[in-house]
């Protein structure tokens, strides 16, 4: 049976999810994803919460800002939903309502699982669908299809590790060409809104660094 290859950002590995892959035919990469905690093909990835984390991530808005970078960058954005109490401090209305905007205002499917066991077997069954039954390719970065120049140029941004969708949009606009952004120094970076010192510097050294041929 062929492996298939699933991405796993960085920051999801400390819940131990990669011990449970190991029963599985599949390789592990982990990266810092944009957008998602993990990518299973050209256009399905996949955003991990435990009921403890889905319900403060809607209390702090933060679920629908990944919400809308899944869906701006992958044609198939997926939702887990881990655990089985869901309800809590926050009233069961809001749950709902959130639920709800997710499925129809969002379009963003939900899966429930029990354990963190059964998320992994659910991952890697879909990207075995993926990968395997439906021969779709895995690229670190979405292959959605730029339709105008503004999107060719927020892609071409994008591309940038670590500057997400947001923060390319956020370049464009203060600096208006990417060749600007490209040439601008790590002063002029921190200038630019939703750019911190530590995104700017890392913007230079990625710009900077020579190209060694492997």
């Amino acid at each position: 049976m062929a492996k298939v290859l699933i991405f796993v950002d960085k920051r999801e590995l400390a819940s131990g999810i990669k011990e449970y892959f190991g029963q599985f035919e599949c390789v592990i990469q982990d990266k810092m994803l944009v957008s998602g905690d993990y990518i299973v093909s050209d256009r399905i990835v996949i955003e991990r919460k435990t009921s403890s984390d889905f319900v403060k991530s809607i209390i702090d808005r933060r679920l629908f800002e990944q919400l809308k970078t899944m869906k701006e960058n992958y044609d198939r954005p997926l939702l887990i939903i881990e655990g089985e109490e869901l309800y809590g401090s926050l009233h069961p209305n809001a749950i709902r309502g959130a639920l709800s905007a997710i499925t129809f205002d969002y379009q963003v499917p939900i899966i429930w699982t029990k354990s963190l066991a059964e998320t992994a077997g659910m991952i890697y069954w879909i990207a075995r669908k993926e990968q395997i039954d439906h021969r779709r390719e895995v690229p670190i970065r979405a292959k959605k299809k730029a339709q105008t120049p503004e999107q060719e140029q927020e892609y071409l941004v994008h591309g940038i590790p670590g500057i997400s969708i947001v923060r390319a949009r956020s370049l464009l606009e203060h600096f208006e060409t990417p060749a600007n952004i490209f040439n601008a120094s790590e002063k002029d970076l921190k200038k630019a809104p939703n750019i911190g010192p530590k995104t700017a510097k890392m913007i230079r050294k990625v710009l900077d660094r020579k190209y060694k041929k492997k």
